[in-house]
C-alpha cells in the first residue's frame, strides 16, 4: 500500500523557502492608517467649517426675515421690506456661496497634497520590499542549490 503524501510539511518547506516580511506589512498599514487620520482630519475640518457657516447663514436669514415680518403702516412698506429681504437674502447667498467654496478648494488642495505625498512615500516603500525580496529569493535560492 502507498503511504499518502505529507502536505503539511511540503507546504511549511515552500514558505520557509520564500520568507514574508511581517515588518513591511505592519509599516504599511500604519502608513495607511496615518494616511486615514489625516484625510478623515481634512473632512472633519472641512465640515466644522460648513456646518458654522451654515449656522451663520441661518441666523442671518431669520433676523433679516423678523424685520420683514414686522407690522407696516403702509400696504408699500411690505413690498419694499419683502424687496429689500429677497436682495439683501440674494447678496448673502453669494457671499456665502464663495464661502463654501473657498472650503471645498481648500479640501481638495489638502487632499492632493496628501495623496502626492503618500504616492512618494509609498513608491519609496515598494522600492524597498522588491529589493529586499529580491535579496532574501536570492538568498533562498543560493542555499537551496547549496544544500544539493
Amino acid at each position: 500500500m502507498a503511504k499518502a503524501q505529507d502536505f503539511t510539511t511540503v507546504m511549511k518547506d515552500i514558505m520557509g523557502a520564500f520568507p514574508v516580511d511581517t515588518k513591511a506589512m505592519e509599516d504599511a498599514f500604519k502608513n495607511q492608517a496615518a494616511l486615514s487620520e489625516k484625510l478623515s482630519g481634512v473632512a472633519l475640518d472641512a465640515a466644522e467649517k460648513s456646518a458654522e457657516l451654515s449656522s451663520k447663514w441661518t441666523k442671518e436669514t431669520l433676523a433679516k426675515m423678523s424685520d420683514m415680518t414686522k407690522a407696516k403702516a403702509e400696504p408699500a412698506d411690505y413690498a419694499k421690506a419683502l424687496t429689500d429681504f429677497a436682495s439683501a437674502n440674494a447678496e448673502v447667498a453669494a457671499e456665502n456661496m464663495a464661502a463654501f467654496a473657498e472650503i471645498a478648494k481648500k479640501v481638495q488642495m489638502d487632499t492632493v497634497e496628501l495623496m502626492m505625498a503618500a504616492g512618494k512615500d509609498m513608491q519609496e516603500d515598494a522600492a524597498k520590499a522588491v529589493k529586499k525580496a529580491t535579496d532574501d529569493a536570492t538568498a533562498a535560492a543560493k542555499k537551496a542549490t547549496t544544500v544539493k
